[in-house]
């Protein structure tokens, strides 16, 4: 298991386990990260990183990517 934030680019992922306080995994549930879903890291931007998540492409910070595991 390692952080999103190290994961290969463009690679097909599943999300292992999400961690920090409850406020923060309910907002990445909400933005459609759960265990078990598919994810992809798209691109890093600066401090901010473009994950592919249920066909979206999202831009979250390095800190939340961080806490998301595959």
């Amino acid at each position: 298991m390692m952080p999103l934030t190290m994961a290969e680019q463009e690679k097909d992922l599943v999300i292992r386990k999400i961690g920090g306080n409850p406020e923060v995994k309910k907002h990445l549930e909400d933005l459609g990260f759960h265990v078990g879903g598919e994810v992809s890291l798209i691109s890093r931007l600066g401090d901010n990183v473009i994950v592919k998540v249920k066909e979206s492409r999202v831009a979250i910070s390095e800190e939340l990517a961080r806490k998301i595991m595959v």
